[in-house]
């Protein structure tokens, strides 16, 4: 991967994350249950059994449970296919 094309950008009043120019993912709260979580902008083209739809029609979203270590690996393993779609 490369990390060198990631950037960070405030957009929306929250932390966006670009992949060679483009929107890939975010940093947010989710406002009903209070979790945070990792937006992918393409989040529609993956498909993993922790990403929730709910009503956006492109993003899918991660949440994060605050009271347990970061799962790195699950993380890791759905941002490869992020990465993957933009090939």
């Amino acid at each position: 991967m490369g990390y060198a094309d990631i950037t960070e950008h405030w957009k929306y009043g929250m932390p966006f994350y670009y992949h060679k120019g483009k929107m890939f993912c975010y940093l947010w709260t989710h406002k009903k249950i209070h979790q945070p979580y990792i937006g992918l902008v393409d989040g529609n083209k993956i498909e993993h059994e922790d990403l929730l739809q709910e009503k956006r029609a492109r993003m899918k979203i991660l949440l994060i449970n605050h009271l347990e270590d970061i799962p790195k690996k699950k993380i890791e393993s759905i941002l490869k296919q992020a990465f993957a779609l933009r090939k």
